[in-house]
């Protein structure tokens, strides 16, 4: 098969299991990863996954299908970075949908879902490690069963709230509020792209969490 990764900042830490994937099934699959959408060159299967572009259906029609990975349980959870968004507003459980793109965002039907459990304990890069490895599997469904999945129509939902993009106010920690009641905000905050931050005493200080040990109590 001929597959094509579209995602489009090279610092993503999806990128690693993203070539580690390539490397593995290279063999197999003549495999693509590119950066833009400019650099699509067509074939059976396109991935989009962390993709800041929009696809229009000129290229979409270039592969015999276009799919994208989406961290929610859709059709609930449409927008951007929807499982921060759930863990923020206390979620422990994360759905990963495998959908086919269209037009209208994270409209479309849905090939297979996965979910996982988030420890109240998992920090950012624990979490991601979880998404990412959930996100592989997709793929690995969606190339094994290519000619075998009957896609799924999403349901339609009334007064559906879309997510919206974050950004490095997002991160933004109180620091006259506790680390108790701001700590879901606190551990997804990845330490490098989007630290958490607070302004106190005329200054601004970036805060980074790290798991010591265990405590026995």
């Amino acid at each position: 098969m001929k597959i094509s990764f579209l995602c489009s900042n090279p610092k993503h830490p999806v990128n690693s299991y993203i070539i580690k994937w390539k490397s593995e099934n290279n063999r197999k699959h003549k495999i693509d990863l590119v950066r833009t959408k400019k650099d699509l060159c067509g074939g059976d299967l396109l991935f989009l996954i962390s993709c800041s572009e929009i696809v229009e259906d000129n290229i979409r029609n270039t592969y015999n299908k276009c799919l994208v990975l989406h961290a929610s349980d859709l059709p609930h959870g449409k927008g951007w970075s929807p499982h921060i968004w759930e863990i923020i507003n206390g979620g422990e459980k994360i759905v990963v949908s495998l959908l086919e793109a269209e037009d209208e965002v994270d409209s479309g039907a849905i090939w297979h879902q996965i979910k996982f459990e988030v420890p109240k304990n998992a920090l950012w890069d624990e979490i991601n490690k979880k998404l990412f490895e959930t996100e592989i599997k997709l793929i690995d469904f969606a190339v094994d069963n290519f000619d075998l999945v009957i896609p799924k129509s999403q349901k339609s939902v009334i007064n559906q709230k879309i997510f919206p993009k974050r950004t490095p106010l997002d991160s933004e920690i109180d620091p006259y509020v506790s680390i108790d009641s701001q700590f879901n905000k606190i551990r997804v905050c990845d330490p490098e792209r989007f630290p958490a931050y607070f302004e106190l005493h005329g200054f601004k200080y970036k805060l980074i969490l790290q798991k010591i040990c265990k405590v026995n109590k």
